[in-house]
């Protein structure tokens, strides 16, 4: 079992955290806030902390940012379901946690058990994880007005229209497959896509369906492409990134010689959502296998494998990201192992190759 530290300002956060987790066999110690966190994980060396992003003296974010710089260590936050609480946590995995949890609405003694056995895989899975080093980009947030990120140089944007391109006149579609360390994995492959990148990019993330509208807003400030969370039915379009809502699955589906994507109702069976072996599989249903790309990244569990290696079979190309890199080396090892993988490669390289690809295919 693991040394876990548990960073909150409620006491009785603390407590009820504190008790599921050394119910679990961890041992535990606690801090008051972000402050006293750093002393505690300096002092104590954890294997793992839990996070709280809104504290008194010092707020999770900031305190995140010095725990990397002092000991880099798996960190998983602790988030509210607001907006504002959504897209700190999307900050908090860019600057180097690893996963986060939700915490329980109304009552929390009474709701504690709803988040308990996330939270324990959540743990275990972060303290095998690999650090991967933070993003070097300030919190969007807080970049000094007086020198603004420049905004990337997009492709025309055809989201309004009503029909979109026919499937016949796309070229193919990138379907992505990714869950735990993947917003900041995907930061290093998206935002190289450059503006004229012709095949869609398709995304299945595993996240609650509460922060995938903010995962969304900030990989649109990020890349050259268009990025949009899929909330309902649209054109599939080239120069876009379609991210699957959250607590749904993301679809493909062909409409009056059209290709769109929509969300679906979890499907039973799967058990992460936005499941990847859907979205794959519907891909597959519409567009020849030749057409078709896929790439599994980061990620505990196995979902995306069997639908990837099915792709590989039928004569489409696919990309599994390698140990070297890999936050947790789940799906993309399953993919590997199935002989479903036409390459393995680094995060870093991926954007290389797909461009290598769809180059020789125009």
């Amino acid at each position: 079992m693991s040394k876990v530290l548990v960073v909150d300002d409620s006491a009785l956060m603390r407590r009820l955290l504190s008790t599921v987790l050394t119910q679990e066999g961890h041992e535990v110690t606690t801090a008051r806030n972000g402050r006293e966190g750093i002393e505690r994980l300096i002092e104590w060396e954890p294997d793992v902390v839990t996070l709280d992003i809104n504290m008194p003296e010092m707020d999770g974010l900031t305190a995140l940012s010095l725990m990397m710089q002092a000991r880099p260590t798996p960190v998983v936050m602790v988030s509210s379901l607001t907006e504002q609480g959504a897209q700190a946590t999307i900050e908090a995995l860019a600057l180097g946690a690893v996963d986060f949890i939700a915490k329980p609405g109304g009552t929390i003694s009474l709701s504690i058990d709803q988040i308990a056995l996330q939270l324990l895989q959540k743990v275990r899975t972060a303290a095998q994880s690999r650090m991967r080093r933070p993003s070097t980009r300030p919190p969007l947030a807080t970049r000094p007005v007086s020198t603004p990120n420049p905004a990337p140089v997009r492709a025309p944007s055809h989201a309004g229209t009503r029909l979109g391109t026919s499937a016949a006149a796309l070229p193919g579609l990138v379907v992505i497959g990714v869950s735990t360390g993947g917003p900041r994995t995907l930061e290093d492959i998206l935002p190289q896509l450059p503006a004229n990148f012709p095949w869609p990019v398709l995304l299945a993330q595993h996240m609650p369906g509460n922060f995938t509208q903010a995962f969304a807003q900030r990989m649109d400030r990020l890349c050259a492409l268009q990025v949009c969370e899929a909330s309902t039915q649209m054109p599939i379009e080239p120069g876009h990134i379609y991210i699957g809502r959250g607590n749904t699955d993301m679809v493909v589906v062909e409409r009056l010689g059209r290709l769109m994507v929509q969300p679906h109702p979890e499907t039973p069976g799967h058990l992460w959502h936005p499941s990847v072996d859907v979205l794959m599989e519907s891909a597959m249903r519409v567009m020849p296998a030749q057409k078709l790309v896929g790439v599994l990244l980061t990620g505990m569990g196995y979902d995306g494998a069997r639908a990837m290696a099915e792709l590989k079979s039928a004569g489409g190309r696919t990309i599994a990201e390698s140990e070297e890199t890999a936050v947790v080396f789940g799906m993309p090892s399953e993919l590997i192992e199935r002989g479903g993988a036409s390459v393995v490669l680094p995060c870093g390289d991926v954007t290389r190759q797909l461009r290598h690809w769809i180059q020789k295919t125009a």
